[in-house]
């Protein structure tokens, strides 16, 4: 069966990951169903190995998040069964880099975007905004993407805030289970579809201006 996006593998040999086929959570936040799609470039577009670069990066750092977020899940299952403290827990999760940069493209920026002198400039020449100017036709993917990096952070305060629910009831375990696992499905879901709409522009055009 093919997709939509079958020429993204066939022409930069990138594989984006896979969405996930299992849920955990029977929440979502995500409108999948409705999710636009970026359009193959034209024949003529051509990609440069720094420009592959790029793209494979993108994947990389996901990569990364997918690790802590693993690792996230293990340290839940340690405070359940009693061999890990939730101080502990919660320390360990709030010095991750997922919890620092909210699970958006941001740990991207700054590991691609290092020329950049500040963080209002990598603000005003970030990622999306250079994306939009680069490739008008990108513009319904990227507002949906925000919009995801909105529901992701809503998400993470629920973590948050299901995890001093547990501070103050150490036996109920209900509330963080039930948080962890609709994080999961949601980071899982956005990260592959992330992937397979800006693998392609970011190997065309680069993370900022300049770049390629």
């Amino acid at each position: 069966m093919t997709t939509e996006n079958d020429w993204l593998t066939r022409r930069t040999g990138i594989v984006p990951s896979a969405a996930p086929t299992e849920r955990h959570s029977p929440k979502s936040v995500l409108d999948e169903a409705t999710r636009p799609m970026a359009a193959e470039p034209a024949p003529e577009v051509s990609f440069t190995r720094h420009g592959l670069y790029a793209g494979r990066h993108l994947v990389d750092v996901h990569d990364h998040y997918r690790a802590e977020l693993a690792q996230v899940r293990d340290i839940l299952q340690q405070v359940t069964e009693g061999t890990a403290k939730l101080g502990d827990a919660r320390s360990q999760i709030n010095m991750m880099t997922i919890r620092a940069n909210d699970w958006t493209l941001g740990g991207v920026c700054q590991a691609q975007c290092r020329s950049l002198t500040n963080h209002h400039t990598m603000e005003s020449e970030g990622i999306f905004p250079h994306l939009r100017r680069s490739q008008r036709d990108l513009s319904a993917v990227l507002d949906r993407l925000h919009e995801e990096h909105l529901a992701i952070h809503e998400v993470l305060e629920g973590v948050d805030d299901a995890l001093v629910h547990l501070a103050r009831n150490p036996t109920d375990y209900g509330p963080i289970t039930e948080a962890i696992d609709l994080l999961t499905d949601t980071l899982l879901s956005h990260f592959a579809y992330e992937e397979q709409q800006l693998i392609g522009p970011l190997s065309r055009h680069g993370f900022y201006p300049g770049q390629l």
